[in-house]
């Protein structure tokens, strides 16, 4: 699949361009990448999939349930399914995935990147309100949620309910990727010297914090609330509607 796609796209093998452009993709630049078939899909991208600085990505029409969650490693994903397939389930119309149970659905997008750009995905916030657990597969994957630079192939989204059963259906948007080129890194001393000049962190009474800076910034999230009824979350009961 390497070799079609650099038949396909030769200005992949061209320079990486300069670290000024470095970091992750703005939504000018995805569309680019749709626009020159390196974001392909079984059908046409939406609009409202691209946001400022990611793509939502779609289910696809088939899901299978698995005995057990996989990485792939050096192989690719439906060569191992095989060993892990109990049942597949066709999504055409909307269809319940039990809860405590792990599924695999190929995405409705597939990626011809250049080698200069590599992806990292996480799943939407709707996820975590309804407890699903989701994370992202490619083929030859070694970890989750992380496709290398150069990658073509298919996407694929491993789905686990955990509080609730969900109804789910073709196009379906449960996870977003970001794109990037090059890897942005900036060193400690860097971060220090963006902390004196931009303020990095405030803290809860919105004033100003000096930020711990080690190995990257430390920080924490205030779940104090500032309403009048007291509440900062949810928890979802079980059996329940």
């Amino acid at each position: 699949m390497a070799d079609r796609a650099a038949g396909l796209f030769p200005e992949s093998a061209s320079p990486q361009p300069a670290a000024s452009k470095s970091g992750v993709l703005p939504s000018q630049e995805i569309r680019r990448l749709i626009a020159d078939g390196r974001i392909q899909a079984s059908e046409p991208v939406a609009d409202r999939q691209i946001q400022p600085a990611s793509l939502d990505l779609r289910l696809g029409n088939r899901a299978c349930r698995l005995r057990a969650s996989f990485l792939p490693g050096k192989a690719k994903v439906e060569s191992k399914l095989a060993h892990l397939l109990m049942a597949e389930l066709d999504l055409s119309s909307a269809t319940v995935l039990e809860k405590g149970c792990v599924y695999l659905v190929k995405l409705a997008e597939e990626l011809w990147l250049p080698d200069y750009i590599e992806a990292k995905a996480n799943p939407k916030s709707t996820t975590g309100r309804l407890d699903v657990f989701t994370r992202l597969i490619t083929d030859y994957g070694a970890e989750f949620e992380r496709v290398p630079n150069g990658y073509s192939g298919p996407l694929y989204a491993e789905i686990m309910p955990r509080t609730f059963s969900v109804i789910v259906h073709p196009g379906l948007s449960l996870s977003q990727i970001r794109f990037i080129r090059r890897r942005a890194e900036l060193t400690d001393n860097g971060m220090k010297e963006l902390d004196k000049e931009k303020e990095l962190l405030c803290s809860d009474d919105g004033n100003s914090s000096k930020a711990n800076i080690r190995d990257g910034v430390e920080l924490s999230v205030s779940l104090r609330c500032n309403g009048a009824d007291g509440i900062v979350a949810y928890r979802g009961r079980k059996n329940t509607r």
